[in-house]
């Protein structure tokens, strides 16, 4: 039996002209017998152009595209737009509230939860809508993320490559327009991820991962604004925005397997070794974890597998078993 998604919207995707209201998922508890889960959505349409969605939020804890949507959201005009552009600042509405990675009310982890289930939990509903309604047709996604609490990102895009060569080098120019300093080159897959489910719906996906650390970093900002009306203007979206021209080229690196993640594995205080940006090369110390609950037993090194340029690495001091410390990326 075929469950229809039990979203609504207040915004009709078709109608022409800016509109806002919110995405309803029905939530039934004892506050609120009829209640619903409010999901705000703006939609600019104007004719016909490309179909963009920009979205962020989808994790609650990270803080920067959520700014930065929701300041795009009260600017862009419907004379601005040449196609349609459709923003959601707060996708995970309840773990954008909570500033939580997942959702309190399920636990659900949104960019874990795609294609989603109509007849799942909220957050599996939320993904179910966004991958069958709002990313229909869609000709392009811009997912904004961060490190959110645990982890800190040097500015960096993400992008999948696959065979389709023309396809390849609009994805080079997207990078270049977006011109964050770092972009990490994956081989397509599918996967439980927007950006998968932006794929499977015949869109090219960028995320951008913009600090962390559960702040807001003032520069980041400044430079995501910048390049995402770089990104509007390139696709075509809106291609009479005023644009500030790039300050530097993207730096692209690959990401191959699991080796290029670092894990704890004792518990304790992580000190790290290196520093984000640095050049590391295999056996090389990352880390010691300290265990001052036990402060006659010496500290657990860590240390490198493989050479590589650090991108991300971990924002909280208190560690278990299993955290990622470091994440690499090789040229």
């Amino acid at each position: 039996m075929t469950v229809t998604n039990p979203i609504t919207s207040e915004v009709d995707f078709e109608a022409e002209g800016k509109h806002a209201g919110y995405l309803r998922l029905p939530h039934s508890v004892n506050r609120s017998a009829y209640g619903f889960i409010p999901i705000p959505v703006i939609s600019i349409r104007n004719g016909d152009g490309p179909k963009v969605v920009l979205m962020a939020g989808n994790h609650g804890d990270e803080y920067e595209g959520q700014i930065v949507l929701t300041a795009l959201a009260k600017r862009l005009r419907a004379d601005d737009v040449r196609g349609q552009v459709i923003v959601l600042p707060a996708a995970n509405t309840p773990a954008v509230i909570a500033g939580s990675r997942t959702s309190p009310v399920d636990g659900g982890n949104l960019n874990r939860c795609f294609p989603g289930d109509a007849a799942g939990a909220p957050t599996s509903v939320i993904a179910h809508y966004l991958e069958h309604v709002v990313f229909d047709r869609i000709d392009y996604l811009l997912d904004l993320h961060s490190g959110g609490t645990s982890l800190v990102y040097l500015p960096t895009a993400l992008i999948r490559f696959d065979d389709d060569e023309g396809a390849n080098r609009r994805r080079h120019e997207l990078l270049d327009a977006l011109a964050l300093p770092h972009a990490l080159a994956f081989d397509a897959s599918d996967g439980p991820y927007a950006s998968a489910a932006a794929a499977r719906r015949g869109g090219i996906a960028i995320t951008a991962e913009l600090g962390g650390g559960a702040m807001v970093d003032r520069a980041l900002v400044s430079l995501v604004e910048q390049g995402l009306d770089r990104y509007l203007r390139h696709v075509g979206v809106c291609p009479a925005l005023d644009t500030v021209p790039a300050a530097h080229r993207v730096r692209l690196f690959r990401v191959d397997d699991e080796s290029q993640y670092v894990f704890a594995r004792a518990a304790g205080v992580f000190e790290p070794a290196v520093d984000l940006g640095d050049t590391v090369r295999a056996g090389q110390l990352a880390a010691r974890i300290h265990r001052p609950e036990q402060p006659w037993l010496p500290a657990e090194p860590v240390h490198f597998d493989r050479d590589g340029f650090v991108v991300c690495r971990r924002a909280l001091a208190r560690t278990e078993i299993g955290d990622c410390l470091f994440q690499l990326a090789g040229d």
